[in-house]
């Protein structure tokens, strides 16, 4: 009986996003974020005594600012070696970025996976057979696990890809394949990465993206971790998550639809904040609140949206390491602008004549020609995680909606006040 730990998407010294302008950031926790939750995976995989670590791809975060990144990692990795701990690793499309990583020597416990084709690694005293093959270049766009060698008989069969499969939302298509690609190869276990959510791709056998281990923007929300998996007499028999994130973010909707004043809206704010904070295991908390629902405060909400947004931080603030990341407006009117205004008056008219505007993408870039340049120097992987109006049209259609909702409920200037 032995066991492993598969984690993936390490992202080692990778930033934080979205707290950064705020004075009172968790700046500690943002610049040693990933460090720690990497100490957190090194800590568990000795305490269960592991036989072997699997690192899926994604180990860093593209070229490095000098070697004291790649020096973390070789340390962590002695300190595996003193345990008689073995890693397997593949490099992923953010390694194959740095060219400082290429030159760097691991310790004797640490095997890297070649670039060029799969190979096998045979781990003769436990029965088990790891294949794998890392990324020669940064937008790997071919199949490589068609390439994979088929699984050895008498043998418990790993395989480590780094791969979007036939694609997931918010990642590039690298490395693509299908599941039928996998299930060819006959192996037990596909220890895959790329993918920063947790999902059991597969059960039989057993494919699984682990996730990264540590949340580094509102996109990435919940609990993050790596997998351990126990095997007992050449089998699988568990397969467990384990949090190790040291931050946390979290998407916080909250339904305003029975609020009839704004002392009721901001009470239900406060209460979904401690529910959060309690979800939270007592980490540090980075939250987005999202207020919905058809509301009687919508106007004012909307018209104080400013002032809200900085109540709403101090209410943040007060519970204690919690950092509120942004307020998304996003309540309807109980009643339509016609039923309230009629559909005659000048102000019906311009109320109306705002409604109707056009805050699609290509209207915005036209009318800030500055977005369209900025964008086109992000590198590819920001544009599916930054904030930029031009990013994505939903995007923008709901900042515009926003926009929108602010001016009607300026000239409306309606809503009980506090």
């Amino acid at each position: 009986m032995f066991t492993f730990l598969h984690g993936a998407d390490i992202h080692l010294d990778s930033p934080l996003r979205g707290l950064e302008s705020y004075a009172d950031a968790p700046v500690d926790q943002i610049r040693q974020a990933t460090r720690r939750a990497f100490d957190n995976l090194i800590a568990l995989a000795i305490e269960e005594r592991v036989a072997f670590v699997l690192l899926s791809g994604d180990l860093y975060d593209g070229e490095w600012k000098d070697y004291n990144t790649g020096l973390f990692f070789v340390n962590r990795m002695g300190m595996l070696r003193k345990e008689n701990i073995r890693v397997f690793l593949v490099s992923g499309n953010h390694d194959a970025a740095s060219q400082i990583t290429k030159s760097l020597r691991l310790p004797d416990n640490v095997h890297l996976f070649s670039t060029k084709q799969p190979e096998t690694v045979i781990f003769e005293e436990l029965g088990v057979a790891v294949h794998g093959q890392g990324y020669h270049t940064r937008g790997l766009a071919e199949n490589i696990a068609r390439n994979y060698p088929q699984a050895l008989p008498h043998y418990l069969n790993i395989g480590l890809l780094h791969t979007s499969l036939t694609g997931r939302q918010g990642h590039e298509p690298y490395a693509p394949c299908t599941l039928d690609d996998l299930l060819a190869c006959g192996y037990d276990y596909w220890a895959l990465g790329h993918v920063h959510q947790r999902e059991e791709v597969s059960r039989s056998p057993w494919i699984v993206f682990p996730g990264n281990i540590q949340g580094r923007h509102i996109h990435e929300t919940g609990a993050k971790g790596a997998t351990l998996v126990r095997v007992e007499e050449g089998r699988i028999n568990a397969v467990e998550h384990r949090e190790l994130d040291v931050l946390r973010w979290s998407l916080c909707r909250v339904d305003l639809s029975v609020c009839a004043t704004m002392d009721l809206a901001i009470d239900a704010v406060r209460q979904a904040m401690e529910t959060e904070q309690a979800h939270a295991e007592g980490r540090p908390l980075a939250i987005r609140l999202q207020l919905i629902g058809e509301t009687q405060v919508h106007a004012e909400l909307h018209r104080e949206s400013a002032s809200l947004t900085e109540e709403f931080r101090a209410l943040a603030a007060g519970l204690g390491e919690m950092w509120l990341e942004k307020v998304a407006f996003a309540t309807h009117r109980p009643v339509t602008l016609d039923e309230s205004l009629g559909t005659e008056t000048p102000m019906a008219d311009l109320i109306q004549a705002i409604d109707r505007l056009d805050f699609q993408p290509a209207a915005l870039m036209e009318l800030i020609p500055e977005i369209g340049m900025l964008r086109s120097k992000l590198p590819p992987e920001l544009l599916h995680e930054g904030e930029l109006i031009a990013a994505s049209p939903g995007g923008a259609s709901s900042l515009g909606e926003e926009v929108k909702e602010l001016l009607i409920a300026r000239l409306l200037g309606q809503g009980t006040s506090r």
